[in-house]
């Protein structure tokens, strides 16, 4: 896939670039795979964690909207 830099921005593309990258989850992979091999419980934990800060992330930018 190839695109051209309309008008010379290249911060515009990049950034779009990034976004893609980003949403198609391969960074998040890479680092998943260079950490190495974490107990089921662990990642169990850990999920949950996760979980408890994104509610808790919707939650205060839902309440000051």
């Amino acid at each position: 896939m190839t695109r051209v830099v309309v008008n010379g921005n290249i911060d515009g593309a990049l950034r779009k670039f990034k976004q893609r990258v980003a949403r198609s989850g391969v960074p998040s992979e890479v680092k998943k795979r260079q950490e190495g091999y974490k107990k089921p419980g662990v990642e169990r934990r850990e999920a949950r964690e996760a979980a408890r800060k994104n509610a808790n992330k919707r939650a205060r930018r839902d309440k000051a909207a």
